[in-house]
């Protein structure tokens, strides 16, 4: 284990840098924050560039052999950390991503909110869908706060990254997908008919829903109802409720 105690240090000054999205994408590599993050991206099999170490802090589990470690200084390795409080464990990955296979899909339409990405994502693994489709106008993945809100579901489900949502939307209706479209003008929900697999679940912009042009292409649009005096959900429930709804509701 090699010992770097100067902020100065190029390995430190680089990883730093992953806390923007420029030093992110620059690099191809981002930082995963703690145990639970680290060990769910290694047992995964996503590729680690380094893993780092708080000097007072005890590894629970065994390191995979050939990956540098690095002891860091608590004042070095809470620089180069995102969070107030890090746990003492940070592993540095490579740009991956589960491949996107399956009949179950959520797409994302320039959602921004990091918090929400993470938990769409969390959610979609929990429910049993396949992957998540992620618009080019969305939050990105691989920020600190999406990380920490997928807590691990990122390292499980398939993304895709499409550089034109609504192409990619339209090649999946073209194959057959049904393509239903989250939207406060649509059909209720819970009275449509059933929709059976292969599907792709649209949740839209917190402040703006789903664009035109991604509505044009929906297969079916529905809203959940809003009994009380609430004009919207928060976008990640909303995506819940369907997404749980919709696994329910299978043949």
């Amino acid at each position: 284990m090699e010992l770097i105690s100067s902020l100065h240090n190029p390995k430190v000054v680089r990883w730093r840098s992953l806390k923007e999205k420029k030093g992110r994408d620059a690099a191809g590599i981002f930082l995963a924050e703690g145990p639970k993050m680290v060990a769910e991206a290694l047992n995964a099999g996503f590729a680690a560039e380094a893993v780092l170490v708080r000097s007072d802090f005890h590894v629970p589990f065994p390191l995979p052999s050939g990956v540098p470690v690095y002891e860091l200084p608590d004042h070095v390795f809470r620089s180069v950390c995102d969070t107030r409080t890090p746990q003492g464990l940070a592993a540095i990955i490579r740009f991956t991503a589960l491949p996107l296979k399956g009949s179950l899909l959520v797409a994302l339409d320039g959602l921004q909110d990091p918090g929400n990405m993470g938990t769409v994502i969390r959610t979609a693994d929990a429910a049993g869908f396949d992957g998540v489709i992620v618009g080019p106008d969305c939050v990105d993945v691989f920020s600190p706060k999406v990380l920490r809100a997928t807590m691990g579901s990122v390292f499980h489900v398939g993304l895709s990254f499409p550089p034109s949502l609504p192409e990619a939307l339209r090649n999946y209706r073209d194959e057959g997908f049904a393509v239903i479209s989250s939207q406060l003008d649509g059909d209720p929900f819970f009275s449509r008919a059933p929709v059976a697999p292969p599907l792709v679940l649209v949740i839209g912009n917190e402040g703006n829903g789903i664009s035109a042009e991604v509505r044009s292409l929906a297969t079916h649009r529905l809203r959940l109802p809003m009994r009380g005096k609430a004009e919207s959900l928060n976008a990640s429930v909303a995506a819940g409720i369907m997404m749980y709804d919709l696994v329910r509701s299978l043949p």
